[in-house]
């Protein structure tokens, strides 16, 4: 994706310069309906391209929202795991419908190939990614060392601890899409000490490169808000009674870089932080 100076916004937050560049994901009035229940309805939002003059600017987005509320659904659809039943959904400048395979799929259990090595799980996948073998091996061994994983190239997932598993799942779907990373509900389940290393790593990565994009499909408002740079929250309206009417879609956007929220560690001490998670915490629980 090459960067076009058409289009792109100029934004400063409270801490920094930053530009918007070029699309990187479009949603269009993306809809979908299972069986006679409508699911979603029309969801739209935009990823653009973050530069920054001073580092590189990788982007983490977290999708929140009650439980059941359709994020697993809308993490097919940006997966291309499903197609909507009308809208699209649009990877790149110009965009180009998603179909499965573009984009790295974490699942929350974090699976792999229990019967091959660490190193061949990376293997397998980007033999899958079309690339040439000499390629793809030198960026399996990139990853390896990243990741902190050199020494266990050789081991089989289940000789390996629960941090160490995601570390190798992330890392297999990186193999696959260059920049592109989809992640459900990384923090489920975690102890503090996990949690923290959780969302190093995930800030480690969006970071390691300007187009790496991480969307965060997740429940858990404070983790979510401690590692997003933009906050989607998904939800369903109400009627005059008070009734929720059926279709999910993006209730709100947080743009947590204007808020001065984003890409400063201890963030979750500032009053700015607390504020924000409260305003989050009051609309979620309206959904």
């Amino acid at each position: 994706m090459g960067k076009s100076d058409a289009g792109a916004q100029v934004g400063m937050s409270a801490n920094y310069e930053y530009t918007l560049e070029e699309s990187i994901l479009k949603v269009e009035d993306a809809s979908l309906t299972l069986g006679e229940n409508l699911i979603l309805d029309k969801v739209s939002f935009e990823i653009r391209n973050i530069t920054r003059p001073d580092s590189i600017a990788g982007q983490v987005v977290g999708l929140l929202g009650p439980s059941g509320i359709g994020k697993t659904q809308l993490f097919h659809l940006l997966a291309g795991l499903k197609q909507p039943t009308s809208g699209r959904v649009l990877i790149g400048d110009p965009g180009v419908p998603v179909k499965r395979g573009m984009v790295g799929v974490v699942a929350q259990h974090y699976p792999l190939f229990m019967h091959r090595s660490v190193l061949n799980n990376l293997l397998v996948a980007g033999a899958r990614s079309g690339k040439p073998e000499a390629e793809y091996k030198q960026k399996a061994h990139n990853l390896l060392e990243q990741f902190r994983l050199l020494d266990r190239a050789n081991h089989f997932p289940s000789q390996l601890s629960g941090g160490q598993r995601q570390r190798v799942a992330i890392a297999q779907q990186i193999m696959c899409s260059e920049s592109f990373l989809l992640m459900d509900e990384p923090f489920s389940g975690l102890d503090l000490m996990a949690l923290r290393k959780v969302q190093e790593l995930i800030h480690g990565i969006s970071t390691a490169h300007e187009f790496n994009t991480i969307i965060v499909v997740t429940h858990d408002i404070t983790a979510a808000l401690e590692v997003a740079d933009t906050i989607l929250l998904l939800g369903r309206n109400s009627d005059e009674q008070g009734r929720f009417i059926p279709g999910a879609r993006i209730q709100a956007i947080y743009n947590l870089i204007e808020r001065g929220l984003a890409w400063r560690k201890g963030i979750s001490s500032t009053p700015a932080f607390v504020d924000c998670l409260a305003e989050i915490r009051d609309r979620f629980a309206l959904l």
